[in-house]
């Protein structure tokens, strides 16, 4: 059993968590309103509970689900209360037409979140490149992490097992600006040469 804080109360937060619970684990929510966290905790039921803003996660697990251009001010606002958690990056840097990248070439949120972080906290940039209907209705679709932390990334791993998710690891965080990147792949697919967004990109070995 994993345990996970959602940072963040959206859509990909609730869909997260009610996967989380559906596959066995114990939920803490942590959103800036506190009204709102602990309504989507109550909505998420199975004794998901609420924490409070800044504090230490609960969770070993603590899925950064924010906008992209707040996650490393969330990070930095959380300081050491992060110290020995695993940190999943889920965002997405769009910039404003959704073509591309809002970071450098050079870098990813991802790691600019890592740079944030405490030195004891790993990042693992995850679930980015699912939209959160197709993520919301479960089965065998590909996850691609990237981290720099081995022990974190098969962490991650056994929680997106945990949710009948296939997780796909891409290397070490300099591949997060490719994973970001596969996002706007995404976004172009659904616009053009899918027609919409009921897809997951995924692998698929030859045999």
């Amino acid at each position: 059993m994993t345990s996970i804080t959602l940072i963040g109360t959206g859509n990909m937060a609730r869909t997260l968590g009610t996967l989380a619970i559906a596959g066995g684990s114990t939920v803490e929510v942590m959103g800036r309103d506190a009204a709102k966290s602990a309504a989507l905790a109550a909505a998420l039921g199975d004794g998901a509970t609420a924490g409070r803003w800044g504090a230490v996660p609960a969770g070993e697990i603590a899925v950064l689900a924010v906008l992209f251009d707040s996650a490393v001010s969330v990070v930095r606002t959380f300081g050491d209360a992060l110290a020995g958690k695993i940190i999943v990056d889920i965002t997405n840097p769009f910039d404003a037409t959704g073509t591309g990248l809002a970071v450098p070439h050079d870098t990813s949120v991802a790691r600019l979140v890592a740079e944030a972080a405490p030195a004891d906290a790993p990042v693992v940039k995850a679930f980015n490149t699912l939209f959160r209907h197709v993520l919301a209705h479960g089965g065998p679709v590909d996850v691609f992490m990237a981290g720099d932390d081995a022990q974190a990334k098969a962490r991650v791993s056994a929680f997106v097992e945990s949710l009948g998710l296939r997780p796909r690891d891409t290397g070490d965080l300099s591949m997060a600006h490719w994973v970001e990147g596969a996002g706007v792949l995404t976004m172009g697919l659904a616009r053009h040469g899918v027609g919409g967004s009921d897809f997951s990109l995924g692998v698929r070995g030859l045999h």
